[in-house]
């Protein structure tokens, strides 16, 4: 089965979205530290840019969870393949994700985050598909709500594959 990639959002909308989370994040936690988490794969590309928009002091920390595998659906299990090297005890976690579909995987992140006993934890997206959720996931910060469409580009993959795209597309099969 073959697929092309239709652009859904371009780079120059991507970007002036993330400049204005920046902005917004940066309005909140004036005179604060925000500690990133972000949440790889595809996460890296988009919290990269936003930190680079974020005007108050910025600490960053990496974990890989996946509900997905080699599919376009999520498996509703997550598995955390890689945690957190620092501890969140008293700061500012924001988790940067690049997508929130079903909110399973950052139900279960949050809830686990949280009992890390951080000073605050918000979630921060790029896309937001809220017509797909199974579990209720409040997102404080999100660039675009987006349909119920299997997306790329901006780190996020189609098997590994589109991630290196400069906007995000919609897959299609042909």
């Amino acid at each position: 089965m073959a697929e092309s990639v239709r652009v859904l959002l371009t780079e120059e909308e991507v970007d002036k979205r993330i400049k204005e989370l920046g902005e917004a994040i940066s309005r909140d936690y004036q005179g604060e530290t925000v500690h990133l988490v972000c949440v790889l794969k595809g996460g890296v590309f988009f919290m990269c840019e936003l930190a680079k928009r974020i005007t108050v002091p910025v600490t960053m920390d990496f974990m890989s969870a996946s509900s997905y595998g080699s599919s376009t659906k999520s498996s509703g299990v997550v598995k955390i393949v890689k945690d957190l090297d620092e501890p969140l005890k008293d700061r500012h976690v924001i988790i940067v994700e690049d997508i929130v579909d079903s909110g399973r995987t950052l139900s279960y992140l949050i809830k686990m985050l949280g009992d890390r006993e951080p000073a605050s934890i918000k979630l921060c997206t790029l896309l937001d598909k809220p017509e797909r959720r199974v579990t209720d996931v409040k997102v404080d910060y999100t660039g675009f709500e987006i349909p119920d469409e299997f997306v790329v580009g901006y780190g996020l993959d189609y098997d590994q594959r589109y991630r290196n795209l400069p906007y995000i597309g919609v897959v299609e099969f042909n």
